[in-house]
C-alpha cells in the first residue's frame, strides 16, 4: 500500500498529513501539526524559514515512528514570498513576509516604468502590493545583484530536501513576472529589475518527481525514504485540485482560510481590460489550467480579532457569538488596505464604523458579526464581478478549506448571493496536494477520478439561500460603504 504525506504551510500554522488508499476510499490523518507566523524586527517582517524546515524534519520522524518506512512527499505554501541564495546554496537574507510595509507606494513607482495596463497584458495577474515583482524592485539592489538563485519559499523547502533547485509554476505565476503568450519569465519585466533569467531556476510542472530526498538528510535524522513530487506549491492551486465538482455543473469556489479566493477554473487565461479593471487575475493551475480569481482579505480579520483577545474564544465560539447578533448592522469594506496589516484589527474595524456612522461594534460577537456579514457582502460582489467576466451564470459555489467549517458564513454566503453552496472538504489543498502525488504516482488516473475519490471518501454539507428581510436596503447601504473606502 502507497504511503502520501502532505506538507501544507499556511500563514499561521502547518501541517504533516499522511494519506493511503483504501479499496475507493481515501483516508486522510494529521500526524504533525506546528505554528507559524511572522516576526517582526528591526523595523520589518519576516518569516522563520528555518524553523520552518526543522518542523518539517520533526514531523517526518514522527511519520517513521509510526511505521511508515517510504512514502511520496509533497508540500504547498502560500504564494510570492521569496529567498535569495548565494552560489553556495546558502541563504543571504531573511525572508520578507508579504505583510512587510516595505511595498507601500511600490506599484505606483514601479509603473511610472511601465504601465499597469502593460504588465496586465503580459502577465494576467491582479495588482497587490505584496506581488514579488514589488517586493523586488524594493530590496536592496546590491543584493539582488549578489544572489545567485531567487526561488520562492516552497521551492526554497524543496531545495532544502532534495539538493535541487526549481521553480513551480502555479507559485512562480503569483509574482507577476511570468509571461502569459510565452509561459516563461517576461524578459522586460526582468530589465526593468535589473534582473537576468539564470537568476531563477527552470520551470517545473505539478506531477514531476524531483527524486529522493538527500541521502544524508533521512540518515542524519532518521527520516522515510522519500520521493518527492512536486505538487502545485501555491496552497490555493492544490485546494482547486480537490474540489468536488459535478460533471457538466457551472461552479465557482472559494479556497477560505486566511486569505479568501474566490473564482472559477478556465482552460485560457482572461486578461482583458475588464477583467484588470474588475482586479481579477489569471494564475496558473494544475495540468494546463488556470485560477481566474480575486483574492478577499479572509479570515484574517477574524483570526487577528482572536489574537487581541488573547485567544481567549476558540474559532467556533466566535461564530456562536456572531450568529446571536444584529445582522448587518455595521459592516466594513473587507478588502481596503486599511485592514492589510493594522497595529489594532479591532481599533481599525471600530474607527472604520466611527468614520461612516454606523453603530460602532464593542463586544466581541459584534465585531466578529460585522466581520462574517462584511466578508458574505464582498462575495457577493466578487461573484457578481466573476460571472459577467465569464459571460455565463454560477450554479453553485464551493467553499473549501478550513473557512467550510464555518456554518454561519456559509449560511450568510448563501443567503446573500442567492445560490446553493456546498462546503468542504476543510483539508482541500492537502488532499488536492495528495491527489496529485497519487496521479504522479499512477494510482489514480485523472484528476476527474481524483476529484471523484474525495467527493466519495469525505463529509460535504449544502446550505441552500434563506430570504433576507430588506436585503436591497443592506445592499444600497453596502455599496456607498465601499465607494466610501
Amino acid at each position: 500500500m502507497k504511503n502520501y504525506i502532505a506538507i501544507d504551510i499556511g500563514a499561521s500554522s502547518g501541517r504533516l498529513l499522511h494519506a493511503q488508499l483504501y479499496g475507493e476510499q481515501l483516508a486522510l490523518k494529521e500526524i504533525h501539526r506546528f505554528a507559524n507566523s511572522f516576526h517582526h524586527r528591526h523595523g520589518h517582517d519576516y518569516w522563520d524559514v528555518d524553523h520552518i524546515f526543522a518542523e518539517i524534519v520533526k514531523g517526518l520522524q514522527k511519520a517513521k515512528r509510526l511505521g511508515i518506512e517510504s512514502c511520496y512527499l509533497g508540500l504547498d505554501t502560500w504564494a510570492v514570498d521569496y529567498v535569495l541564495l548565494d552560489q553556495k546554496g546558502d541563504r543571504l537574507e531573511e525572508v520578507y513576509a508579504y505583510r512587510d510595509k516595505r511595498t507601500e507606494g511600490a506599484p505606483e513607482k514601479f509603473h511610472a516604468k511601465i504601465s499597469r495596463e502593460e504588465v496586465y497584458a503580459r502577465t494576467g495577474i491582479q495588482e497587490l502590493p505584496f506581488n514579488t515583482l514589488y517586493q523586488l524592485y524594493v530590496h536592496d539592489r546590491n543584493q539582488l545583484c549578489e544572489a545567485d538563485k531567487i526561488m520562492l519559499v516552497p521551492d526554497y523547502l524543496y531545495y532544502r530536501l532534495s539538493g535541487r533547485k526549481v521553480n513551480e509554476v502555479t507559485n512562480a505565476s503569483t509574482m507577476q513576472m511570468l509571461n502569459l503568450r510565452t509561459r516563461e519569465f517576461d524578459e522586460e519585466l526582468l530589465k526593468l529589475l535589473s534582473l537576468r533569467r539564470d537568476q531563477f531556476s527552470e520551470l517545473i510542472e505539478p506531477g514531476q518527481s524531483l527524486g529522493m530526498i538527500r541521502p544524508e538528510l533521512a540518515r542524519q535524522y532518521d527520516l522515510p525514504l522519500c520521493e518527492l513530487v512536486v505538487v502545485p506549491t501555491h496552497d490555493t492551486a492544490s485546494a482547486v485540485v480537490s474540489i468536488p465538482v459535478q460533471e457538466g455543473q457551472s461552479w465557482a469556489y472559494i479556497s477560505s482560510g486566511t486569505w479568501s479566493l474566490l473564482g472559477a477554473e478556465v482552460a485560457e487565461p482572461i486578461n482583458h481590460r475588464a477583467a484588470m479593471e474588475a482586479n481579477y487575475t489569471n494564475e496558473w493551475g494544475a495540468f494546463g489550467t488556470y485560477r481566474f480569481l480575486k483574492n478577499i482579505m479572509g479570515l484574517w480579520m477574524i483570526q487577528e480579532v482572536r489574537r487581541e483577545s488573547d485567544n481567549a474564544y476558540s474559532f467556533s465560539e466566535l461564530a456562536e457569538l456572531a450568529a446571536a447578533e444584529i445582522p448587518f448592522l455595521s459592516l466594513i469594506p473587507c478588502n481596503d488596505s486599511r485592514f492589510l496589516n493594522p497595529k489594532s484589527m479591532i481599533a481599525e474595524i471600530q474607527s472604520f464604523c466611527k468614520e461612516t456612522r454606523q453603530p460602532v461594534p464593542l463586544q466581541m460577537g459584534e465585531i466578529t458579526r460585522c466581520v462574517f456579514d462584511s466578508l458574505a457582502l464582498t462575495y457577493f460582489d466578487a461573484l457578481r464581478e466573476l460571472e459577467g467576466l465569464l459571460g455565463r451564470a454560477v450554479e453553485v459555489l464551493h467553499i473549501v478549506g478550513g473557512g467550510s467549517n464555518n456554518e454561519l458564513l456559509c449560511q450568510l454566503t448563501a443567503n446573500v448571493i442567492g445560490k446553493t453552496v456546498q462546503a468542504g472538504p476543510s483539508e482541500a489543498t492537502a488532499l488536492g496536494n495528495i491527489a496529485v502525488q497519487m496521479i504522479s504516482s499512477q494510482e489514480v488516473e485523472s484528476i476527474r477520478a481524483a476529484r471523484e475519490l474525495i467527493t466519495r471518501s469525505f463529509s460535504l454539507k449544502v446550505f441552500e439561500p434563506e430570504p433576507i428581510c430588506n436585503l436591497d436596503q443592506v445592499l444600497e447601504r453596502w455599496e456607498k460603504l465601499v465607494s466610501h473606502s
